[in-house]
């Protein structure tokens, strides 16, 4: 079956045509999550154990901040299409094309994919500049 899709401008649509024709499903390869702000190192290093688990990331957007998870539904076809799309779940039923992701030109305003990046900015948060990183070797004593 051929995957790729003709990308068009939104305004580019004919009567009818729906933008999930011209997608990807960008919008069933992962699911996020609202989590609490973190305010403390000990909240930090609950988002740091997150990002210690494979396919996930974290960001923020207008101050809020979400666990990514990048799993693609279980039902989501080749074509890019929902293979219960009668019976899907009330969340997928009340998502529209209105604001979603087809378009390419969206940034987080911060996103962290590793522990380590997160140990770094919560590092310079709380002006707590250990080093969390294993020690860089020492030279070879010859003797």
């Amino acid at each position: 079956m051929n995957r790729l899709r003709q990308k068009i401008q939104r305004d580019e649509l004919k009567p009818g045509e729906v933008l999930c024709d011209h997608c990807t499903a960008k919008c069933c390869q992962y699911f996020s999550l609202a989590i609490d702000r973190p305010e403390t190192a000990q909240a930090f290093g609950y988002i740091r154990w997150y990002l210690l688990h494979e396919y996930a990331t974290v960001f923020t957007e207008n101050n809020d901040w979400f666990l990514l998870v990048h799993s693609p539904c279980k039902h989501l076809g080749e074509d890019y299409r929902c293979g219960i799309y009668e019976t899907r779940p009330q969340i997928c039923q009340d998502y529209t094309t209105v604001n979603c992701e087809y378009d390419d030109g969206y940034t987080f305003d911060r996103y962290f994919e590793t522990a380590e990046q997160v140990e770094e900015y919560s590092n310079a948060r709380f002006h707590d500049y250990r080093d969390f990183r294993t020690p860089k070797p020492g030279l070879p004593v010859i003797q």
